[in-house]
């Protein structure tokens, strides 16, 4: 944001009124997080006891910083207000979820849209439908529910699921696109797409030799309890 926008902002009546519940924000959505975060981590648990193992990799969140939320909101045209950041900024809090293999995203996506405790409010799908970039992932706005004072208070957060390979691509993406200065060179951007569509028959080939070891696996124990 440039300082003469910012300065205006700051001398706007209203945004002075709403300055102290502003800054009191971030405290709800890092206490969102954290309850979307234990649900998450009951569920890995409950996985682990009823499927021998996890298909959630690792998870990662993080809360947007105030003035991020400011240059978005202005990026996006949107006056500041409240309301209108609580209406239209939904990556406030955040969540990445890395997955051995997309059967599980979906999985998950799947679990979560049946729960009472959480809202799936919007969800697009960059792994059925890449980035032109060859950007891969699963982003999920979800709503959840803060007990309050004043009474229950939905609090929005975003949840990007990923694999490893698309985590992999994505990370070195984000690197290349600052070392650039967000104009990547054609041959470059060109090498990137090329690096997508080989994470993509990675997970391709990896689900598939996890069916394979999995069907072997049932064979077997299928044919040891013939021998006994």
């Amino acid at each position: 944001m440039h300082v003469k926008d910012l300065q205006q902002w700051q001398g706007n009546e209203d945004f002075a009124n709403q300055a102290e519940e502003f800054k009191a924000l971030p405290a709800l959505y890092r206490h969102a997080l954290n309850d979307l975060q234990n649900k998450i981590d009951v569920i890995k648990t409950e996985w682990q006891i009823r499927d021998g193992f996890s298909p959630i990799e690792h998870i990662k969140s993080r809360i947007k910083e105030p003035k991020s939320i400011l240059q978005k909101m202005q990026r996006k045209g949107y006056e500041f207000s409240l309301e209108n950041m609580e209406l239209h900024i939904h990556d406030i809090a955040g969540m990445r979820i890395v997955c051995a293999f997309v059967k599980d995203i979906y999985r998950l996506v799947d679990h979560l849209s049946v729960r009472e405790d959480i809202r799936v409010l919007e969800i697009k799908d960059y792994i059925a439908f890449p980035k032109p970039n060859g950007y891969q992932s699963l982003h999920v706005i979800v709503a959840i529910p803060l007990v309050l004072m004043e009474g229950t208070r939905w609090v929005k957060a975003e949840i990007q699921l990923r694999t490893l390979a698309m985590d992999f691509w994505a990370s070195m993406e984000h690197i290349l696109y600052y070392k650039f200065d967000k104009q990547l060179p054609p041959h470059v951007a060109e090498e990137l797409k090329e690096a997508a569509r080989a994470a993509d028959e990675l997970d391709q080939k990896m689900l598939r030799l996890r069916r394979e070891i999995l069907e072997l696996t049932e064979g077997d124990s299928f044919g040891n309890g013939h021998k006994q």
